[in-house]
């Protein structure tokens, strides 16, 4: 028996132990690798400070589990870890808890055994990658250009996150704090490249992590009265192509279960799967 494990919070002293440790697996661990490289950086507006806690024996890490701003556990970790994690986690009172299918249900089970919680979601996503050797010529689309998005586009964002959220079944946060929420998406302004057809915005899709690891896309959105004209397909091969121009090992994105459109869009597009997600948000 080795000795037990020590939880501690992620100090921008641990970074590099850290990177080191999710390089191992650094397709699986990429939202963590970037929380952690980012880790003593202000949040942009509307987001939550970055929170991570690793699990350690002696001087090795062994598993590590973001807190804050979206509840995300290493590939790699065991029980063991996740033990060493609960009390970290129950003080957790509203969040959104994301990780491979076998991760969260071990954590959930944990979790939902202290404490009774409401859960508000609970899903499971397809986690897909694209590599450059993989990548697939599109079809003809009718889009007039491919860009990044700027502030005048704002009102345009703000739209296209809640209808998404909306299309995922999620509370839309604009109901409660308007403002909060346009803040939210005008810090993320820099992260998104739109798409456009007849004189306006009709796709919307952000690249939320940008590292030399991979790319991580979420916030994929094409207005419904613009859709079946390769717009998606378009706007995502643009995004994919500056992804590996900046030389990104490889792209990634989820699919919710059961959106056969999208799956088939991302499968045409060279995408495969690697990962099967489970999503729980919780009070």
């Amino acid at each position: 028996m080795g000795t037990a494990l020590a939880p501690r919070l992620v100090e921008p002293a641990d970074r590099e132990a850290a990177l080191r440790f999710l390089s191992r697996d650094a397709v699986a661990n990429l939202f963590l690798l970037d929380l952690v490289a980012n880790l003593g950086r202000s949040p942009s507006p509307g987001e939550a400070r970055t929170e991570i806690v690793a699990a350690w024996r002696d001087a090795q890490i062994v598993g590590m589990l973001s807190l804050h701003p979206t509840v995300i556990l290493d590939a790699n970790a065991g029980k063991e870890a996740v033990e060493a994690f609960i009390p970290y986690l129950e003080r957790i009172k509203v969040g959104l808890l994301k990780s491979s299918v076998p991760s969260v249900d071990l954590l959930w089970e944990r979790l939902s055994a202290r404490r009774r919680r409401r859960v508000i979601i609970d899903r499971i996503e397809t986690a897909y990658a694209l590599y450059p050797g993989d990548a697939k010529p599109i079809a003809l689309s009718e889009a007039e250009s491919a860009r990044r998005a700027r502030d005048s586009d704002l009102d345009d964002l703000v739209v296209a996150a809640r209808e998404s959220l909306r299309e995922e079944d999620r509370p839309d946060p604009f109901v409660g704090d308007a403002e909060g929420f346009r803040r939210w998406v005008r810090g993320r302004v820099a992260r998104a490249r739109v798409v456009e057809f007849a004189g306006r915005v009709a796709m919307v899709g952000y690249a939320d992590v940008q590292r030399p690891e991979g790319w991580l896309l979420q916030g994929i959105y094409t207005w419904p009265e613009c859709r079946q004209r390769g717009l998606a397909s378009f706007g995502v091969s643009e995004l994919c192509r500056e992804a590996f121009g900046a030389g990104a090992h490889h792209v990634q994105l989820a699919v919710v279960a059961g959106n056969a459109a999208a799956q088939r869009l991302y499968e045409g597009l060279g995408f495969r799967t690697f990962a099967k997600l489970r999503t729980i948000l919780f009070t």
